[in-house]
């Protein structure tokens, strides 16, 4: 068990989150990671009304959510993780987790970032940490919905 999939989207935890990517993890938790919402009570429940029926969900801050993960919190569960960016992934890698996959779906548009796809772009930060995700040999997929092919990472920008 442990995380199933894990998925880098602007929007955190919305319709396409919850109604296709959820069903296709096989998740029994969604952990959307975010200090900001976290942080924020009426971001907070504002987004557990979109939580996917039948699944556990949990609205952490990063800090709370590499704690959780090292002391095996969630041993048992099967993971769906959710983020903005590559580099809480990282650190979640840096715990001893293991990620079978990570997807972009939207992301923020951002001045003299590379461009990945009509939907998706990343930061010279963001690159930095997709470079040190490759050394876990954890494949990065470019998809904004399970319908669209995967696009492998590496076919867009050298890591």
């Amino acid at each position: 068990m442990g995380i199933t999939l894990a998925r880098i989207d602007n929007r955190l935890l919305h319709g396409i989150v919850a109604t296709q990517w959820a069903p296709i993890s096989n998740c029994t938790r969604l952990m959307v990671i975010d200090d900001k919402v976290a942080a924020d009570p009426v971001l907070e429940e504002s987004m557990k009304l979109a939580r996917p029926v039948g699944v556990a969900l949990s609205i952490i801050s990063e800090e709370t959510a590499l704690a959780n993960l090292s002391a095996k919190k969630y041993e048992g569960q099967k993971i769906f993780v959710v983020t903005k960016n590559p580099s809480t992934l990282l650190k979640v890698l840096q715990t001893g987790e293991t990620i079978p996959k990570i997807i972009i779906g939207g992301t923020v548009s951002i001045e003299g970032g590379t461009v990945l796809s009509s939907r998706a772009m990343a930061s010279q930060e963001d690159l930095e940490a997709y470079k040190a995700i490759a050394s876990y040999k954890v494949p990065v997929r470019i998809q904004y919905v399970p319908a669209d092919k995967e696009i492998p990472l590496e076919s867009v920008v050298e890591i």
